[in-house]
């Protein structure tokens, strides 16, 4: 039998796929083309002249399982950066980077930041974003996972940035972890867990991502309670640490935030969503 068309393939899984996925046509383009070796674009440009691979019908029957695309095909973009993801870091979403378009607007009007901190860091994203942005900037990334500190170090290889950014093992929940560093940041990039134990997520996040990048407690809000008292020894003079939050959480962090002795000033994403905190001591 004569393989069917990439183009007729993609309607099929669209169709297929509807019942699991908000995009069913995009994941079902993405796995054509991580099948085909070949980028979206060049898909969407040849469609009609390709063949569907012998492997397509099986990545899309592990997307019928729910299991996100990022995770099938290995990789996400976030910023300017293509990145390598397992099931042992958090994907990076879009949303995040709204993290990165407030750091360049708080230092348009001063020098770059010198040194970066991300605090679970998963996959780099944050802090490799950053360093793409700022480039005479240094950073480090920590994570209490080996797992996923072994993805962001072989992120940062592969986006060249290597000789900029270390990642170092590191855990908030033990006492004094904050006095490892030796130095105050510039800059402090955060994206904790900030899920209700009790919330009810979409499969395709809560069977497959990791869950001690998303619970934090009956509030959510557990881990804000750790770091957010630290923030005072761990900038810089003039220095900014931003949060993501969720998207009900807004006023609850700004609270602890006070309480901790810092300013905030909160910034939506494009969807108009609270997205995240903008601190300063």
């Amino acid at each position: 039998m004569q393989p069917a068309p990439a183009s007729k393939a993609i309607q099929a899984a669209s169709v297929m796929l509807d019942p699991v996925s908000e995009t069913p046509r995009l994941d079902a383009e993405y796995l054509m083309a991580f099948a085909l070796g070949i980028d979206r674009s060049q898909l969407l440009l040849r469609q009609r002249d390709l063949v569907t691979p012998p492997g397509f019908e099986a990545l899309i029957a592990r997307r019928m399982r729910h299991e996100p695309v990022a995770y099938i095909t290995g990789h996400q973009a976030f910023w300017d950066l293509e990145l390598a993801v397992t099931p042992d870091v958090l994907i990076p979403r879009a949303d995040s980077e709204t993290l990165i378009e407030a750091a360049i607007s708080g230092f348009a009007n001063r020098a770059a930041p010198e040194w970066i901190l991300d605090l679970g860091t998963g996959s780099g994203a944050l802090v490799l974003a950053a360093l793409s942005v700022f480039p005479s900037s240094s950073g480090i990334g920590v994570d209490a996972s080996t797992a996923a500190l072994a993805v962001a170090s072989g992120n940062a290889q592969a986006t060249g940035l290597v000789g900029r950014a270390r990642f170092e093992h590191g855990d908030w929940r033990v006492a004094g972890w904050e006095q490892a560093f030796g130095r105050r940041f510039d800059l402090i990039l955060c994206n904790p867990p900030y899920v209700e134990t009790t919330a009810t997520l979409a499969p395709m996040v809560a069977d497959f991502e990791p869950h001690s990048a998303l619970f934090a407690g009956t509030e959510g809000l557990d881990d804000y309670r750790i770091l957010l008292p630290c923030m005072a020894d761990l900038l810089a003079p003039d220095g900014i640490a931003i949060f993501e939050i969720g998207h009900e959480q807004a006023e609850s962090v700004a609270n602890l935030a006070r309480k901790s002795g810092l300013n905030s000033t909160l910034r939506r994403d494009l969807s108009g969503h609270p997205r995240c905190l903008i601190l300063t001591a």
